[in-house]
């Protein structure tokens, strides 16, 4: 795909997420809006996607290789591989999925996915590069089975779009589609604290594995969305990291080895839920406030220029240099990180936006020197 292309395909999911926001306002009045889970979620998806921006073209050079020099058969490309590209990329994202609420290591980045209380288009966003690249290790055996790379791609980005969609709760009512595929009601589960609803529902679009390996439920009663513990949190760093910290904490806790791979490598219950609690009375403070108006506009803005950011350096990806690129990423995740230190009423935004405008001023005279 195009940097053209990319750049339209961003600018409708920004029009689909804000018409879903004002057709919510408008028609479900039982559906809370929260600025601060809206902005978190936008702000983890801007950063996965400039990231991105930089990661997919390595990942496509992996299964090149991995095509060319590991593969055990030949796949055509055609419309019957296609369809079966299609089954098998999503058999293999259940396994990965269902892993990745079962393995510590793999849920410290899948987590972050499931932190937002709200269910919305946003959520679709809140993916990691970390969880990127544990996805990327379960597809490299896509090209090892014979499947080409621009086939992989088409079918991966195929699957993120209709991934995307699931991730609301309007069209609740197309339960006639749950023959066959995940639904936004079904998904929605997935998404779902209540006990009758963890571990359920792990299919991104057919509906057949769930029910193939004892992990179906259907929409019952309301979904709870959120961690079964609630994270209120809205800072970006800790947003990404806690787990990984919960993990280190309680590793560290324990004298033997195998107690400890057991717990990387064992089940989130095995985890206690209270070590989250302490780290964050340690390092976090998180402070529950209302915006003011003044500031509700300028984390607004700030959001608006981090998209703008990552939308014009997807149009220009082919004139970024390493120099730039590294400016823009400082600045985008200087945004971000500052975006949620205002929410949580830090005390340290002021040196961050010292450190942007540092970095700002570095960018403008790298471009200039340049074009000189």
């Amino acid at each position: 795909m195009n940097e053209k292309t990319e750049t339209v395909g961003l600018a409708l999911i920004v029009a689909l997420i804000s018409l879903e926001i004002i057709i919510l306002k408008l028609t479900r009045k039982k559906i809370q809006l929260d600025l601060k889970n809206w902005i978190s979620n936008l702000s983890i998806g801007i950063g996965e996607r400039f990231t991105d921006l930089f990661v997919a073209p390595l990942v496509y050079l992996l299964f090149q290789f991995l095509f060319k020099n590991y593969r055990i058969f030949t796949v055509p490309e055609n419309w019957w591989s296609f369809i079966l590209l299609l089954f098998v990329t999503d058999f293999i994202w259940y396994w990965y999925h269902r892993l990745s609420h079962r393995v510590n290591l793999f849920w410290a980045a899948h987590i972050v996915h499931h932190q937002s209380p709200d269910y919305n288009l946003t959520v679709a966003a809140r993916i990691t590069l970390f969880q990127t690249i544990i996805r990327t290790a379960f597809w490299s055996v896509l090209p090892i089975l014979g499947f080409s790379t621009t086939e992989i791609f088409v079918v991966l980005l195929f699957h993120g779009i209709y991934s995307f969609f699931t991730h609301t709760q309007l069209g609740k009512n197309l339960h006639f589609l749950e023959v066959i595929f995940i639904t936004p009601s079904l998904h929605g589960v997935h998404h779902a604290s209540n006990s009758e609803y963890i571990d359920k529902n792990y299919g991104d679009i057919f509906v057949f594995w769930d029910k193939l390996f004892g992990t179906f439920v259907k929409e019952k009663e309301a979904p709870r969305y959120g961690l079964t513990k609630p994270f209120t949190s809205h800072s970006f760093l800790w947003q990404h990291f806690h787990y990984y910290a919960e993990l280190f904490y309680a590793v560290k806790t324990e004298k033997n080895w195998t107690q400890r791979l057991k717990i990387i490598f064992g089940p989130p219950e095995r985890l206690d839920g209270s070590y989250r609690t302490i780290l964050e009375t340690k390092w976090i403070q998180s402070v529950n406030f209302e915006i003011p108006t003044g500031l509700k506009f300028y984390v607004i803005a700030q959001t608006i220029a981090s998209l703008l950011i990552l939308i014009g350096a997807t149009w220009f990806y082919k004139l970024i240099n390493w120099e730039i690129g590294i400016c823009l990423f400082a600045i985008l995740f200087l945004s971000l990180i500052n975006i949620g230190a205002i929410m949580e009423k830090k005390r340290y935004p002021i040196y961050i936006e010292i450190a942007r405008i540092a970095v700002l001023v570095i960018l403008c005279l790298n471009i200039l020197i340049t074009r000189a």
